[in-house]
């Protein structure tokens, strides 16, 4: 009986104490109203920095209105998805706040995409719009769709006041596409209110003001760009775009640090390593001086980064760090842990739930207390409404309607994340792995299935396997394991540039004979890994 109570006890502790997370937030609103309310009260303050030039939130305003009439007289209406391709840049933001502003949600595309996959998210999203700029190459674009540069000076002329509000915050915001495991991207669909929430409660933990400057930084087709591209707008804040592909290359950070006194930024696990590598000098230190937050997600934060950020920013100008978890399904980010500043720690943990949403560990349709591996499951305001024109996708990751037994309590909705969890007794949540083939690299989601279906499909390939491994602490190599051996790599790696982004592209090929196999027939992935 003592026992039974014991195990009850338990589960009322990681399904209601660990999520005690409820906080109000502004449901009624979709993110332009609370753009424009700043746009009231601070027109003249500074909204965006680039390239040594500034846009106040009135210019901002009165730009994106103009677009946003263009794309309405276009026939732009509630929850149109329209494309973006362009370089980070004013016309970025303009676009962005432009198409929200016509009611439609903003899809961004890399413009250094393969002309297939540009195709391909273009096919699949059937966009009827393509926002761009004239320095950008459209001419791969095959697709029949039309095409606006945002840099023509004709598409700033007439009205420039605010349009009639036709969105409800259930309304989509945006699309991200994401790795797909099948070989085909998907379109992950977010609503204003979970925006909102996310960004509520981003600031209610991490407080920024009219002083603070955000970098925005992160390529903007990655979910981690949206908190950077909306929080300050909704607070009176700043934003400055570093330049384009500028993001890989330190010296850059630092310059433009200094010169725009950037508060806030963020690293993947394994840039920020190298970031901190480069800046040991106290020099560079100093002039990081004005950086006061540093968030990283993306990938598993080690011990050792944590410890060098202390010894470097830390320790000299007081910088904190925040480690971040969350799957693009569940709108950017999900749970939080405040790195310690002085004891060591020998793990870190992916933390706690955010405001108003849940984490449940389900292995074979049953929770697991603490302690217990497996699946983080994830519920609350922050769930995506689901895939872009994959119904059964979304019907297989968003579970609704779980039952807990013990506890009569059902669970609405939930997204099954495939990364392998653990309850750690003070409510913090361990993160442990995949259960399947999908690696972040750099903090890129990547199916490693998407890279083995288009590998098939070149002439002459009898199968193929594709590993993640990692080579040193901070750098992540993709091997293809491909059968028969007699085949040719600089053809195979020419046929996948067509097809997949620069990130997805093998850093090594294997060529076998035929595929080690295990004793019940499977592929023997274990001995391969040895093996490369």
């Amino acid at each position: 009986m003592a026992q039974s109570h014991s195990i009850d006890s338990e589960i009322k502790k990681v399904t209601i104490d660990f999520n005690n997370t409820n906080f109000e937030y502004n449901k009624n609103k979709t993110i332009i109203q609370l753009f424009e309310e700043q746009v009231e009260r601070i027109p003249l303050a500074d909204a965006v920095i680039c390239n040594n030039e500034k846009l106040s939130y009135k210019e901002l305003n009165e730009k994106s209105n103009m677009i946003a009439r263009f794309l309405r007289a276009e026939g732009v209406k509630r929850e149109t998805i329209i494309g973006i391709m362009v370089d980070r840049s004013f016309e970025m933001m303009i676009g962005i706040f432009g198409i929200l502003k016509a009611g439609g949600a903003y899809l961004p595309i890399s413009i250094d995409n393969p002309s297939q996959r540009k195709n391909q998210i273009i096919s699949d999203s059937k966009i009827p719009i393509l926002l761009t700029k004239s320095n950008v190459n459209n001419s791969d674009i095959s697709n029949d769709l039309k095409i606006i540069n945002l840099d023509d000076e004709d598409m700033y002329i007439g009205d420039d006041s605010n349009l009639p509000l036709i969105n409800k915050p259930t309304d989509i915001a945006y699309v991200i596409y994401t790795s797909g495991s099948t070989g085909i991207p998907k379109g992950v669909l977010i609503e204003h209110y979970s925006l909102i929430n996310r960004l509520n409660w981003m600031q209610r933990q991490y407080p920024i003001s009219e002083s603070d400057t955000i970098l925005q930084k992160t390529p903007y087709f990655f979910d981690v760009s949206v908190w950077e591209i909306f929080w300050w707008s909704v607070i009176g804040a700043k934003v400055c775009l570093l330049k384009h592909g500028y993001e890989k290359y330190p010296q850059a950070i630092i310059e433009t640090v200094e010169k725009e006194n950037v508060s806030i930024t963020h690293f993947v696990p394994s840039m920020l390593n190298a970031f901190l590598n480069y800046i040991e000098d106290s020099e560079h230190i100093k002039r990081l001086s004005s950086l006061k937050q540093v968030f990283v997600s993306g990938e598993a934060l080690s011990t050792s980064v944590v410890n060098n950020f202390n010894k470097t920013l830390n320790k000299n100008n007081k910088t904190k760090l925040a480690n971040l978890y969350g799957p693009t399904e569940a709108t950017v980010d999900v749970s939080y842990f405040d790195c310690p500043e002085i004891e060591s720690i020998d793990k870190v943990p992916i933390g706690k739930p955010i405001d108003n949403t849940s984490f449940y560990i389900i292995k074979n349709d049953e929770l697991k207390l603490i302690g217990e591996e497996g699946e983080l499951c994830i519920a609350g305001d922050g769930l995506s409404r689901g895939y872009l024109n994959r119904p059964e996708l979304t019907n297989e990751k968003f579970v609704e309607d779980f039952k807990i037994d013990k506890l009569n309590k059902e669970i609405k909705k939930f997204y099954k994340t495939g990364d392998l969890a653990c309850w750690m007794p003070n409510g913090d949540v361990e993160f442990l792995g995949r259960i399947d083939h999908q690696v972040k690299i750099r903090g890129l989601r990547i199916e490693l299935g998407e890279i083995e279906s288009r590998i098939r499909k070149f002439e002459g390939i009898t199968d193929c396997i594709v590993l993640a491994k990692n080579s040193s602490e901070s750098i992540t190599l993709i091997y293809a394991i491909v059968t028969p051996e007699n085949l040719i790599q600089k053809e195979i790696a020419l046929y996948l540039k067509d097809y997949l982004p620069q990130y997805m592209l093998p850093n090594k090929y294997v060529f076998l004979n035929e595929l080690p196999l295990t004793n019940n027939g499977k592929v023997n992935r274990k001995l391969l890994e040895e093996n490369c």
